[in-house]
Parts: structure tokens; C-alpha cells; sequence
């Protein structure tokens, strides 16, 4: 095996201290959590954040005269500006917020997609999308008649762009496909992706689920439609996400869902749905949420998503180093750069769930199954893997310790 110790240790980009689940054991021994790219744990700065939100300014918002009222909307609207910084929207009207990027994804399909695809026009998605990505395409092709065409992954996990070049002059009326793969790790050339689909007439939607926790992220210079992602991929709570929609887009759609906030008056037999970006959120929303994802992107911020991306790059060739030495196992996707932190592998004569058990007893989480990428697992003939991945507060030694876990685990069942 690998002496991953004579390498250069990698401390992690985030102060550790900063993450109180971090402190904890399980099993005895000191939890090593590399699941983050399932939901990553959460700094003090964002629990701080929605704790004193609760004790100080809980109330509803938009609908308000008083001070606690005001406060919450202003807290709501302000988490807003944030993520439109962050993601370099042109406008906080372009920012809707939703319960997560699978929310977002449907939004999309369910209101654009019915407004505006019809029997027999072609929507390209690639193979490595996760089930968000695929369902509410499937749901949409199945009450249109339009057609699903699939970019191809090929045997290193990298989509075959000949193959995309060719599904481009079928003229498809929409391109969807991930900014990061939360299998293989792969991050495809999204801006120049986008512009071919732009030169060829379609509108893109890109699922930035993996991609906008981990790499810095224009929206202006990568020049998608539509951009879903999750707060609790990011540091930030469950139970929002965001949709990034251009304006114009946004404008011409109709409401996703009805009721209140999201309309400018009503009648008994009509409405007049309210401005942007409020037509799409309707009722009640996750007010604590989008303070504890303000919280999030200004954590994230703080570190610098370049930097953040760089201590990513480093564990994930620190990690296929490591995994790559032990004998029977076999690393599913790209095994050099550009790729994210997320490593999927398997070893003979092994259950994935099986490897993250005996992970488990060690104090180290990692994910096994098929990741919500079941089409991609039957690509590469497979019923799962085990999945390991690292984020802002991960180490080297952590990344060391994992690697002789699963050299241990693969002993005991050699």
C-alpha cells in the first residue's frame, strides 16, 4: 500500500473548531466525515445565525408593519443579495428561493418545460445526471411527447463530447446536464457546453448541486438559463435551495405553485401573480433557512471559493493516491484533474455496503449505494459503490485514515 504518510499533510481550509459535530466519536474512535457530498456539516457561524434569528426576530414576512416583521423580511431579502453576490446573478429578481435544487430542477420543467416544449422536440441530458436531473425531464417528455437523447459517459467518466456534438444538430429545444457528477466526481467543460448548446438554439439548465459548494461559480461568464443548488451541500441548513433563472425567462413563466406572497391581488375567479422573484414562492418560506444560508455563503466567502476549490483538488489526488494502492479496488470515474473531491470505488469480492459497515466501526462515514445515479451505475454494470468525499474541513490524515480502514476492511474479507 501506499505510504500516503510521506506526503505532504494538508491541513484543513476550515478551522475544525468551527464545526462542533466535528468533536464527536462514534464507535469509539473520532468521527472522519466524508459524506459532504450527501450534506455537509454546518459551522457555528450558520446554527449562531438561525438561533438568534428564533430568540430575536421570528415573525413572517412581507405582511408586517411591525418592527419584528420588518426585521425577518429584511433578514430574508438580505440572504438573498448574498447568494446573488455569490453566484454573480445580475439581479436578486433572478434569485427564487425553494425547498432545494430538486425543488428548483421541477420548477423549471413544470413551468417553463409545459410552456414551452411540445411533441418531438429533443431534450439532451447526459447519463451521469443525478435522478433530480433525469425524473421531472421524464415526467416532462412523457405528458409532451418530447424526446430524451442521452450525452454518453465514457469508460474514464468523462462525457463524450463528439457523441454531444452530434445530439446538438438535432436542434434539441433544451440542454440539462450536472456542473460536477456526484459519482464520478467529473466536472465537464460546462461554459463551453453551454455556448455550443446556445449556438445550436436550446436553453440550458445546469444542476449545480455539487458544483456551486465547491468551485467558484459565474453565472454571467458560464452563461447557463437556469441554475439549481442546495443550501445544505454548502455549510447552510436543509430545507432551501435556490433556483438562479434568467430574467427574461423568469418573467415569461407562469407560477409554479399558488397561494400566498406569490400573488399581486386575487379575485374569486382570478389573480394577478406578484414581481419577481416572489411569483415563485408561494406561502410561508423557510425564513430561518435563508438566514442560515446567508450565514453559509458568508463562511464560504471568508475562505474564498478559489481556495476552496484548490484544497478540494489536493485531497481528491491525495485520496485516488491512497484508495489506487490497495489491491482489488477499482476507482470509478476521472482519476486526474479537473475533478472534485468525491471518489467512488469498489473492490472485489466486496458489497459496497458491506465496506462502509466495517468504515462505520472505525468512526468513518461514508456513503454506499447507487447515490441517486442509478443509470449511471448500470453504464458501468454495477448495483453501487462506496463513496468517499471530502469538504472545507477534511485533512490529510483524515484522508490517511480512511485509506488504511478500507485496506483493513478489504484484508478481512481477502
Amino acid at each position: 500500500m501506499l505510504d500516503v504518510s510521506a506526503q505532504p499533510a494538508i491541513d484543513a481550509l476550515a478551522p475544525r473548531a468551527d464545526f462542533p459535530i466535528l468533536s464527536r466519536e462514534v464507535n469509539g474512535k473520532p468521527l472522519v466525515y466524508l459524506d459532504s457530498t450527501a450534506s455537509s456539516q454546518k459551522p457555528l457561524a450558520v446554527i449562531d445565525a438561525m438561533e438568534r434569528f428564533y430568540r430575536q426576530s421570528n415573525a413572517n414576512v412581507h405582511r408586517g408593519a411591525y418592527a419584528l416583521s420588518e426585521e425577518a423580511s429584511a433578514a430574508y431579502e438580505g440572504a438573498r443579495k448574498a447568494v446573488a453576490k455569490f453566484i454573480h446573478a445580475r439581479s436578486v429578481k433572478e434569485i427564487v428561493f425553494t425547498r432545494n435544487a430538486t425543488e428548483g430542477l421541477n420548477v423549471v420543467a413544470q413551468t417553463w418545460g409545459l410552456a414551452n416544449i411540445k411533441a418531438g422536440d429533443v431534450i439532451v441530458l447526459s447519463e451521469m445526471e443525478h435522478h433530480s436531473n433525469l425524473v421531472p425531464w421524464q415526467i416532462l417528455a412523457a405528458r409532451t411527447g418530447a424526446v430524451l437523447e442521452f450525452i454518453p459517459v465514457t469508460d474514464d467518466g468523462l462525457l463524450d463530447l463528439a457523441a454531444y456534438a452530434r445530439l446538438l444538430e438535432r436542434r434539441p429545444r433544451l440542454v440539462a446536464f450536472t456542473l460536477m457528477s456526484n459519482v464520478l466526481g467529473t466536472i465537464p467543460p460546462a461554459r463551453e457546453m453551454i455556448a455550443q448548446a446556445h449556438a445550436a438554439g436550446a436553453v440550458v439548465v445546469c444542476d449545480g448541486a455539487q458544483a456551486v459548494p465547491h468551485l467558484p461559480l459565474d453565472v454571467r461568464a458560464l452563461d447557463c438559463d437556469f441554475l439549481a443548488f442546495s443550501s445544505h451541500k454548502m455549510l447552510g441548513p436543509t430545507g432551501i435551495g435556490v433556483l438562479y433563472g434568467k430574467r427574461a425567462l423568469l418573467e415569461a413563466m407562469p407560477p409554479f405553485l399558488g397561494g400566498g406572497d406569490m400573488i399581486r391581488e386575487v379575485h374569486l375567479r382570478s389573480f394577478t401573480p406578484n414581481d419577481l422573484p416572489w411569483k415563485f414562492e408561494a406561502g410561508t418560506p423557510a425564513i430561518a433557512e435563508a438566514v442560515g444560508l446567508h450565514a453559509a455563503v458568508d463562511y464560504l466567502s471568508a475562505l474564498g471559493m478559489e481556495r476552496v476549490a484548490a484544497h478540494e483538488a489536493e485531497l481528491a489526488q491525495r485520496m485516488i493516491a491512497a484508495l489506487s494502492a490497495i489491491p482489488g479496488l477499482h476507482i470509478i470515474g476521472p482519476t486526474s484533474p479537473p475533478r472534485g473531491a468525491v471518489v467512488s470505488f469498489t473492490i472485489d469480492g466486496m458489497h459496497p455496503h458491506d465496506i462502509a459497515t466495517l468504515l462505520d466501526q472505525d468512526g468513518i462515514a461514508i456513503r454506499a449505494g447507487h447515490h441517486c445515479a442509478q443509470p449511471l451505475m448500470e453504464r458501468f454494470g454495477l448495483p453501487a459503490t462506496a463513496r468517499a468525499s471530502a469538504y472545507v474541513y477534511t485533512t490529510s490524515s483524515e484522508i490517511d485514515t480512511l485509506a488504511e480502514s478500507v485496506a483493513r476492511a478489504r484484508d478481512l474479507f481477502a
